[in-house]
Parts: structure tokens; sequence; C-alpha cells
């Protein structure tokens, strides 16, 4: 089992940034690939960036050239830096990792709200 933890969202300005952090705890060994999902009110839930122990990242249209994700496996974390956030970009954002049985792990969520 992995026991994920976020922690960082909150209330910006449109324009402004925020840093998304994800901790993760348990049988981290096992994991493959992990990332960042968000659901906005109404919405299906948005694969929106992801990374693999390899480091390769991969990004969603709609953040591509303003999120960025990163991970510091010595402990066990990664994080999701969001630049340029828009109003759209609201929403509860979710850190998830994949073992190598293609298990998904979630931590509890995060709100992101974009308003002036």
């Amino acid at each position: 089992q992995v026991h994920l933890v976020e922690s960082g969202g909150g209330l910006v300005q449109p324009g402004g940034s925020l840093r998304l952090s994800c901790a993760a705890s348990g049988d981290t060994f096992s994991l493959s690939a992990m990332g960042w999902y968000r659901q906005a009110p109404g919405e299906q839930r948005e694969l929106i960036a992801s990374i693999l122990r390899d480091g390769t990242a991969n990004y969603a249209d709609s953040v591509k050239g303003r999120f960025t994700i990163s991970r510091d496996s010595g402990k066990n974390m990664w994080y999701l830096r969001m630049d340029s956030l828009k109003p759209e970009d609201t929403a509860v954002y979710y850190c998830y990792a994949q073992n190598q049985v293609h298990l998904n792990f979630w931590g509890q969520g995060t709100q992101v709200t974009v308003s002036s």
C-alpha cells in the first residue's frame, strides 16, 4: 500500500503561481509512475501531468507550458509548479501514483481556486 498526502493548494489571482506537493509513504519502491489529476465542479477527473521513474514527463495540452512536474526520489515526493494560472484551472487537485502492477493510489485532494 501507498499513502499520499498533498499540500500547497489555496486561492491565487489570475496570472499567479502555486506549487503543490505530494508526499508518499509505504511501498514507494514499487511505484512506476506518479503525477497529478484535477477535477473541476461538474467535470470528469482529468490527468494533467505525469512523470515516470526515469524522469520522463507528460502534460495535458491545457497546462503544457504553464505547469511543471518534478520529483525528489530521495524524499518520495513530487511537485506541480503552476504558473500563469487561469480561472479555468480552478479545481480539486489530486496526486496519484501507479505501481508496477498498475494499481493506482490517490491523495485526498487539495483545492486550487484562481480568482480575483
